[in-house]
C-alpha cells in the first residue's frame, strides 16, 4: 500500500474547508487555498470500484454529471467507503489505491473521455468539487506555470 499523506498536511484541508465555508459569496480565495493544498499532498487515493486487476475510482453522480471521489488520505477513503455503504461493515478491507502527484492530476483527467465531470474532495465530509477542464490549473501550480 502506499504511503499515507501527513495528518498535518490533511488536518489543513479541514481547516481550509472552514474557511471556504466562512467566505463571502463570491470570494475564492479560500478555495484557491484548499486546492491548492490538495496538490501538495504527496498522493490520492481512491476507493476501488471493478476488478482488481483494473481498478476504477469510485464516483458519484452530481448534478453536472459524475464526479470521482479523491481522498486526502487512505484513512479517509476507508472511513467514506464504510459510511457510504461501500465496504463489508464487519472489517473486510475497503479497496483502496493511491496515486502519486502529480501523475493523479492526468489519471483523473483521463476520465474526461468517459464523460465524467469533475473531482470531488473526501467526499462527504468536505465535499468540494473543481470541473475535471480546470485540472491544467492545478497542475500549472505545481509545475510554477500558473499563477
Amino acid at each position: 500500500m502506499t504511503r499515507d499523506n501527513s495528518p498535518e498536511m490533511v488536518a489543513e484541508l479541514d481547516r481550509l474547508d472552514q474557511a471556504v465555508k466562512a467566505a463571502p459569496a463570491g470570494d475564492t480565495t479560500a478555495q484557491i487555498a484548499l486546492w491548492r493544498q490538495a496538490t501538495s499532498l504527496e498522493h490520492w487515493f481512491f476507493i476501488a470500484r471493478g476488478p482488481a486487476d483494473r481498478p476504477r475510482p469510485y464516483a458519484v453522480a452530481a448534478g453536472q454529471g459524475s464526479m470521482i471521489c479523491l481522498y486526502s488520505s487512505a484513512a479517509r477513503a476507508n472511513e467514506a467507503a464504510l459510511g457510504l455503504g461501500l465496504a463489508d461493515p464487519d472489517g473486510g478491507a475497503v479497496p483502496l489505491f493511491g496515486v502519486p502527484m502529480p501523475a493523479a492530476i492526468d489519471y483523473v483527467a483521463s476520465f474526461g473521455e468517459a464523460g465524467v465531470f469533475g473531482v470531488t474532495l473526501d467526499h462527504p465530509r468536505i465535499g468540494h468539487y473543481i470541473p475535471l477542464a480546470n485540472l491544467g490549473l492545478l497542475k500549472g501550480w505545481i509545475e510554477g506555470t500558473a499563477p
